[in-house]
């Protein structure tokens, strides 16, 4: 595994232990605990988008709105997903066709 994939665990991990501990998700904290520095924290963009998307989640889990937010997300992305299916089975429909013409 390369090193940028490790680090990428490790700050996963280094959130998901603070989130279930119920301790904020600092980059501190982050940096300790990943054994990696708050600068190369900043400064990759992956690692800190791991840790923003951690700090939501922590932030507006508990909060009717975060929950309403969270809740459309899922709708718009089901609805997403739903379309797709809908493509697909049209698609499949008109291969069928095709397929039992004779000739």
């Amino acid at each position: 595994m390369p090193a940028d994939h490790h680090d990428l665990a490790r700050v996963e991990a280094a959130c998901a232990e603070l989130g279930a501990a119920g301790q904020p998700v600092t980059f501190a904290e982050v940096a300790a605990r990943a054994r990696i520095s708050r600068t190369t924290l900043y400064r990759r963009a992956d690692l800190r988008a791991v840790i923003d998307d951690h700090r939501a989640r922590g932030h507006d889990a508990t909060t009717l709105t975060g929950l309403a937010v969270q809740i459309d997300q899922l709708r718009r992305s089901l609805e997403a997903v739903a379309a797709k299916v809908r493509r697909h089975e049209e698609t499949i429909r008109r291969l069928d066709r095709v397929r039992r013409k004779p000739g």
